[in-house]
């Protein structure tokens, strides 16, 4: 009876029943494995515990944060040339390669001797640029086999119904692996339910990573079973790179010489840099607010189903006022936010930390509107990247000055301690460096008629 219940709620959710009954836009195998590839792809078991689990191997929290410099350099170094690749050689080529470096990226995890030194310091290294690169691979590449193999009559009314259900499973996975991922990796509160649950945590450890490995061969068998639609090969891969680098060049002169795009490209970038290093290390930083580790993955999908709630609000005030004030906003809610972390209030700490998250949302929202009301059609998707290429620039190198930090206040203190004193840092930090921005943007402003 139970299954009977959700087969037939499931059918009344519009898309889901489409991709179940193979129906509509999911009549064609691509964008059936396209949603299928996204939610294992995205979804990922770990991403509760990453910063802890890396901690856990030996490492430090300033190397594991000098690793995401690492990951978002590979991102930025290989995103164009990915999509010139993708163009010359193939998209289904270009995910395959995507899928079996994830494979590879996550057999490396799993092999990481604990406390291994150098070499473990190394094959961390290496897991971290495979990431980037796999990522870069994947990025645009399934959208575009997926949508090319849409009907052309009314295929952007079905786009919207293939991007509507991904969202929903994608959705739907994060809820289930954040959830298992956390449990997996502290299964103390199984055990405390059933003493023959009990793992010893060497292995509970290494079990999300594992049910992650299992997703990256499943995302594999996905890749290999796409169709590939036909695309003009035109020029060799060399020329179609140099042709993408001059036109992102291009691009990426005009957003920062032209005055609008560029105080709102660089304000997110501000902001988003910041709030992106700490999503990276808030499983280290629920450890240093005393809450158990086998609630990491729970409070992440409560931080999710949150998140549903940001885009209706970021649409409101985007209406009311302009783009600079919505960010100049934004950025005085992160600095009340950092400023609330820093003392790392037992288990209140969590309130700041969830608000801190939003605001991710709220400014990829802003900057998503802005970018979108300014550019032509014909430079709209430069622009995008162009936008991500300096997010992802951002993103590394406050990693990299944030993995500094910690390096220098952990002489003669743990991991702990070092991250305290670097979250109250950060608040001075930032704030000398949002506070003039914005004054400035609002002066300049001004004085332009």
């Amino acid at each position: 009876m139970f299954l009977l219940a959700v087969g037939e709620s499931s059918a009344r959710i519009p898309g889901v029943s489409s991709l179940i009954r193979r129906r509509g836009p999911f009549a064609h195998r691509n964008p059936r494995l396209f949603v299928l590839f996204r939610m294992l792809y995205n979804a990922r078991a770990y991403y509760p515990v990453l910063a802890i689990f890396f901690t856990d191997l030996g490492l430090t929290l300033d190397q594991f944060v000098m690793l995401n410099f690492i990951w978002a350099a590979a991102i930025f170094l290989l995103e164009v040339p990915s999509g010139a690749l993708a163009d010359t050689l193939g998209r289904k080529r270009l995910l395959v390669i995507s899928a079996a470096i994830m494979v590879v990226e996550m057999g490396i995890l799993l092999a990481a001797p604990k406390d291994g030194g150098w070499i473990l310091l190394l094959l961390c290294g290496l897991n971290r640029f495979l990431s980037g690169a796999s990522e870069a691979a994947a990025s645009g590449a399934d959208e575009a086999i997926a949508y090319d193999a849409l009907p052309e009559d009314d295929r952007e009314s079905a786009w919207d119904e293939v991007m509507a259900t991904m969202m929903r499973w994608q959705a739907s996975g994060f809820l289930v692996a954040m959830t298992l991922g956390a449990l997996l990796y502290d299964p103390s509160l199984l055990a405390r339910v059933n003493p023959a649950w009990e793992i010893d945590p060497a292995i509970a450890h290494r079990l999300p990573f594992a049910l992650v490995f299992l997703q990256a061969i499943a995302c594999l068998v996905i890749t290999l079973r796409l169709e590939e639609q036909g695309h003009d090969a035109g020029n060799g891969a060399a020329d179609r790179c140099r042709s993408a680098f001059r036109l992102t060049l291009r691009t990426a002169k005009m957003a920062f010489t032209t005055r609008k795009i560029a105080l709102v490209l660089v304000g997110a970038l501000l902001i988003d840099a910041v709030i992106r290093n700490f999503a990276t290390i808030n499983s280290e930083y629920y450890r240093l607010i005393d809450v158990p580790e086998w609630s990491f993955g729970l409070i992440g999908s409560l931080i999710a189903v949150a998140n549903w709630f940001v885009p209706a609000i970021a649409k409101r005030v985007n209406h009311r006022f302009g783009t600079m004030t919505v960010l100049a906003l934004a950025g005085a809610a992160t600095l009340v936010a950092l400023a609330l972390l820093a003392p790392a209030w037992p288990w209140v700490g969590l309130l700041p930390a969830m608000f801190t998250m939003a605001l991710l949302g709220f400014v990829g929202f802003t900057v998503s509107r802005f970018l979108h009301g300014v550019a032509d059609s014909s430079q709209r998707a430069t622009l995008l990247s162009v936008k991500g290429l300096a997010f992802n620039l951002g993103y590394g190198l406050w990693s990299l000055a944030f993995s500094l930090l910690l390096a220098g206040l952990r002489d003669g203190t743990d991991d702990s301690g070092a991250l305290q004193s670097a979250l109250w840092w950060q608040v001075g930090i930032v704030a000398a460096v949002i506070v003039p921005f914005f004054a400035w943007a609002k002066w300049s402003n001004s004085r332009t008629p």
